[in-house]
């Protein structure tokens, strides 16, 4: 089956490869897209290093300059080392593997697109995007992600995560990560629900330990917003990531016990509610609109327009995507792409699973 193509979505950077002699420089380049503060420290630094060189000859001169450009471009850019074509010669079914298996799952479950979605988000804010979040116990190696308070009896969807691995093991042994099923699952997630496509960055490894400390800080429904803000920043994402991607609140559901009314009389904890009432499947603008009418089920989202720093950060982006599908449509895939790549293990990094669930023999 041919690789699956694409025409006018968002596209990602290309991938660029960094010679040895400048990865020092751009480890202090975290950010996908590092800011012009940033670059300017980095291309000062280069320079002044380049002009000392001058005085003692300028062949070598000519080459550290030379240098100096390609690590400017470099900071400029971004690059990634994910690809959006990576499985096109190896599992070049793998998109349509993924997209099967959630159909089918989505007959029954009309919450699994919501749910695989918001798995990604999960695992990306813990220590990277690396499936790290679908390990088990088996301790004392591996404490899971799971149980965190943000995940326990929260997150779901992992029977089918497990299922779409053994569609793939089954398509091309061996070749797709966990942890590329749940970017991949999210796309298709947030598409088969009517919302967006976009390119999916691809080429991630599987991590062979969890992170139980920074699974405890992930955001949280009763966060406020500084509080969501520095926990963005620390993954690189902006007030515009921030309000995007919690846009995803506009399909599933979410326990009574984390809304801002809590649960009704004779509610248990565990009941189910939907997160906009009137399109709970459909992957819309629709939760802004609850927003400015007071509406939103979850206190981290209504603080994107309450909380009194709102009105110069987040709340002029809420109101715009709001009445804007399209340009809400446009930065949640770009934010979407940009969360994507926090910190992959790529290369010989990390491992390709063959269970999700388990790290493999030897590690």
């Amino acid at each position: 089956m041919a690789p699956r193509r694409y025409k006018n979505l968002p596209h990602p950077a290309a991938p660029i490869h960094y010679p040895l002699a400048l990865r020092s420089h751009l480890s202090r380049l975290q950010a996908p897209h590092p800011s012009p503060v940033i670059i300017s420290i980095v291309a000062a630094r280069c320079l002044a290093g380049a002009g000392a060189m001058a005085a003692a000859s300028s062949s070598r001169a000519s080459l550290a300059l030379l240098l100096c450009a390609l690590l400017i471009a470099l900071a400029s850019a971004g690059g990634s080392p994910l690809s959006s074509t990576f499985y096109d010669a190896s599992c070049p079914s793998a998109h349509d593997v993924v997209r099967r298996v959630i159909q089918s799952a989505r007959v029954s479950d009309p919450r699994i697109p919501a749910s695989l979605t918001r798995l990604h988000f999960h695992d990306c804010f813990v220590q990277g995007c690396d499936g790290s979040i679908l390990l088990d116990d088996d301790l004392p190696a591996i404490q899971t992600e799971k149980t965190a308070p943000a995940n326990n009896n929260s997150a779901r969807g992992f029977p089918v995560v497990d299922d779409i691995k053994a569609a793939l093991e089954e398509a091309c042994p061996g070749i797709v990560s966990c942890a590329d099923i749940l970017a991949l699952a999210a796309e298709i997630s947030v598409e088969l629900a009517g919302g967006p496509r976009w390119r999916v960055l691809l080429g991630r490894r599987d991590a062979t330990v969890t992170n139980i400390q920074s699974a405890k800080n992930l955001p949280n429904f009763f966060d406020s917003l500084n509080v969501l803000q520095e926990k963005f920043r620390n993954v690189n994402l902006n007030d515009t990531d921030l309000v995007a991607l919690q846009g995803a609140h506009t399909f599933g559901r979410v326990q009574c016990q984390f809304t801002r009314e809590n649960c009704t009389a004779g509610q248990s904890s565990g009941a189910l509610e939907n997160l906009d009432q009137v399109t709970p499947n459909l992957f819309d603008n629709k939760s802004y609109g609850n927003l400015l009418q007071g509406r939103a089920k979850l206190p981290s989202d209504q603080v994107m327009l309450s909380d009194p720093s709102a009105s110069t950060t987040t709340a002029p982006i809420v109101h715009r995507f709001a009445g804007n599908q399209q340009d809400f449509f446009r930065n949640f895939a770009a934010s979407m792409i940009k969360m994507g790549n926090i910190s992959p293990l790529t290369g010989k990094d990390g491992e390709i699973r063959k269970n999700c669930r388990r790290v493999n023999k030897g590690y």
